[in-house]
């Protein structure tokens, strides 16, 4: 399994230990996401940065439209089909997002792939729905069981 993790505020008044955490998870602004895989190093990385970030298990499809809607390669182009086939052992987007999902794979395995997602805020009425609160309470913050690909949907 992969998780979905996107940042949501930023690191103003934060200590060094999570801004040094959010950093190694290439969590650099706020609105970034990253693909990690489901280990037990990277699940404390997201604890000690709870308070900060979202993240959620994110299935193939959700992953394969991140890559095509929001990827880009060295020099800010777009992912594509011919670009995954050149630069990895992967035939096209959506057999990567499989191999990511299942969590046989990763973004650094297409050379040249930027591994951050720049998305947009989130669109609708409700927005993050609070910026401070947990998710588990209405808010932003903290582990999704089930609607990472619902808020990035609404982040594309």
């Amino acid at each position: 399994m992969t998780y979905l993790v996107i940042r949501v505020r930023s690191d103003r008044g934060v200590t060094k230990k999570i801004r040094d955490t959010m950093g190694m998870l290439n969590l650099t602004r706020v609105n970034h996401a990253v693909l990690v895989p489901k280990t037990p190093p990277y699940e404390g990385m997201l604890q000690k940065a709870k308070d900060y970030v979202t993240w959620g298990e994110v299935d193939a499809k959700t992953i394969s439209s991140l890559i095509k809607e929001r990827g880009r390669m060295v020099g800010d182009k777009p992912v594509t089909d011919t670009e995954v086939k050149s630069n990895s052992a992967h035939s096209s987007i959506d057999s990567l997002s499989k191999s990511i999902a299942s969590g046989d794979a990763t973004t650094k395995e297409v050379d040249g792939m930027k591994p951050v997602f720049r998305l947009h805020p989130p669109r609708g009425s409700k927005g993050w729905g609070g910026i401070k609160r947990p998710y588990s309470v209405g808010g932003a913050l903290g582990f999704r069981v089930d609607g990472i690909g619902k808020l990035a949907e609404r982040m594309f």
